[in-house]
């Protein structure tokens, strides 16, 4: 169960600091993801990486 705790504090934080770098935006890119992920759909994996993508470029100039 402990585990199962810092799994969840680290994705709090992580969530965090994509929200803060990227925004709204962001958090909706890696939720895209990460849904794409757990449900093995390609369409949705591809909305989420080719967003993080454009806002990693976006944030680099």
């Amino acid at each position: 169960m402990p585990v199962v705790a810092l799994l969840t504090i680290g994705a709090y934080f992580l969530g965090e600091m994509v929200q803060q770098k990227f925004g709204l935006l962001g958090v909706a890119a890696v939720g895209f993801l990460t849904v794409g992920v757990k449900t093995k759909n390609t369409a949705c994996i591809s909305i989420g990486a080719v967003a993080l993508a454009v806002l990693g470029q976006s944030a680099l100039n």
